[in-house]
């Protein structure tokens, strides 16, 4: 099936949607939109195109669901990229705020032997720098269990496993305060009402916003 660059942005897009929703409802058009950062009728008008390729269960008012074969390319698409992201900053030298976007426009690009190639070259990584789970080969996303650092008690020691927000200056700003995958971190004090959170990093102590925090996810150690 020949598919364009949009289709495959659209339906990764839809497969993140998806995830986070706990209810287990469609993703609405206006999720998708701002998702997308497109008009409305531009996301209904690609629905409808996707529907009629097969890639997604669509109906007005009710949301939309990705089919058996939406998924896999969507997967398809997140393993390149992923694997993409963790191959220019180990081999290439990209600092973890510069992967994404690069990562962004050569993942509807390289051949399945490529990909092969990376993974192979990679020793078969399981995460990308940020921490997110890379798709397998036969299109499986591996469970990953964590928690917010919001929700997480104080004087429990942690270490961060992933962080959702892949802002630059996000990054940046975390990787100056130590708070990167694989550093132990341990909550000193939260302030009430979703306020500032107080937490040792390794040997110092920061103090980062509440939305800062709740993008960044750890397990117990």
């Amino acid at each position: 099936m020949s598919r364009s660059q949009s289709v495959e942005d659209y339906l990764k897009a839809i497969y993140k949607l998806q995830g986070e929703k706990e209810d287990g409802s469609g993703v609405s058009t206006t999720q998708l939109a701002k998702k997308m950062e497109v008009a409305n009728a531009s996301v209904t008008n690609m629905l409808k195109r996707l529907a009629d390729m097969g890639l997604v269960n669509y109906e007005s008012y009710y949301g939309t669901r990705l089919t058996e074969s939406g998924n896999k390319i969507a997967l398809e698409m997140i393993r390149h990229h992923r694997l993409l992201e963790l191959y220019l900053k180990e081999m290439l030298g990209y600092s973890w705020d510069e992967v994404h976007e690069e990562a962004e426009k050569l993942e509807h690009h390289i051949s399945e032997q490529f990909e092969d190639k990376i993974a192979e070259m990679l020793n078969h990584p399981t995460v990308d720098p940020h921490g997110d789970p890379i798709p397998t080969k036969d299109g499986k996303m591996p469970s990953v269990r964590s928690n917010k650092l919001t929700k997480v008690k104080e004087g429990v020691p942690q270490m961060i496993k992933r962080v959702k927000n892949q802002s630059p200056d996000l990054l940046r700003y975390l990787e100056k305060q130590g708070l990167i995958p694989g550093v132990k971190v341990q909550i000193i004090s939260k302030e009430p009402f979703d306020g500032p959170i107080k937490i040792q990093v390794e040997e110092k102590t920061t103090t980062i916003g509440f939305s800062i925090a709740d993008d960044i996810y750890v397990v117990d150690i």
